[in-house]
């Protein structure tokens, strides 16, 4: 199978996730490669520029995967996916739970409550999650509850690191109710206005993300952890960008926040390391 579809949109596309995935074997690598692959292609199906047709490119991919696990996949990237379902038995249920959560993204720009917005983070990013788990060998509650806590903060770190270009889009991640108790006005965020309203908003919610990552960390076992490498890098990576919006005050409107390459490499390192 030529991977080199994948490997290319998974290249191109700048993730903090790309550096993990060198942690693995072969075919595990390949395997993540090819679901990212699908994650960044439909996600893109949403939200990239000049986008005519996004609820129909949704359903495209709806079918693609019912094709896919049929055994009649019909382009190079679900070709790839194809060897991947095959070879880690992964759920159908969580590539159809992801294309729900993008669905979201084509009518609803407001979440009322941070559960309305949790069940958004469990589609597009725990569900993202498990699918990992199911490649690096592990179906165990436990670590199911591990992969969607971790997505969950991944998710909302993007959501914070994101709220300017969501913006741009007329787009509001952050719970409405949050912006009430804090004073926020959606305005003040439509127009990219810094205020010490809204620092205390980011403030709130980036604590609640870093409650995800400390609640994610203690499940692994010490016999668990090695197989967990690749998750384990994109958390230092993940939990970085959270560190630099906290010390920018939580100005995520000048300027995109960004771990340098370098810092990315030092990071990794230091995750396989630990975790070794």
């Amino acid at each position: 199978m030529d991977h080199q579809y994948v490997n290319q949109v998974a290249r191109q596309s700048g993730s903090n996730f790309y550096f993990s995935f060198f942690s693995l074997p072969k075919e595990k690598r390949e395997a993540i490669t090819a679901v990212y692959a699908f994650c960044r292609e439909v996600d893109d199906a949403v939200d990239a520029p000049g986008q005519m047709d996004p609820a129909a490119e949704v359903a495209h991919w709806r079918e693609e995967i019912a094709k896919t696990y049929d055994g009649k996949p019909s382009t190079p990237l679900t070709q790839s996916l194809a060897t991947a379902i095959e070879r880690f038995d992964l759920s159908r249920v969580y590539f159809d739970g992801i294309l729900q959560g993008v669905a979201m993204d084509l009518d609803q720009k407001r979440y009322p409550t941070y559960e309305s917005l949790s069940t958004y983070c469990y589609h597009v990013a725990g569900e993202v999650g498990l699918l990992c788990m199911e490649i690096f060998g592990y179906r165990s509650e436990r670590l199911k509850g591990y992969a969607v806590k971790l997505g969950t903060a991944f998710q909302m770190t993007n959501i914070l690191r994101d709220v300017g270009s969501d913006a741009d889009r007329g787009r509001i991640y952050l719970p409405q109710d949050d912006l009430k108790r804090f004073g926020v006005e959606e305005s003040d965020i439509l127009v990219k206005r810094l205020t010490p309203h809204f620092r205390r908003l980011m403030s709130f919610e980036a604590r609640r993300a870093r409650d995800y990552y400390r609640e994610a960390s203690v499940l692994p076992t010490m016999e668990e952890r090695p197989a967990l490498r690749a998750a384990e890098i994109m958390r230092a990576i993940y939990e970085n960008v959270l560190d630099r919006i906290e010390k920018r005050n939580y100005d995520v409107f000048n300027g995109r926040v960004r771990v340098p390459t370098a810092m990315k490499l030092w990071l990794a390192a230091q995750a396989w390391w630990e975790n070794r």
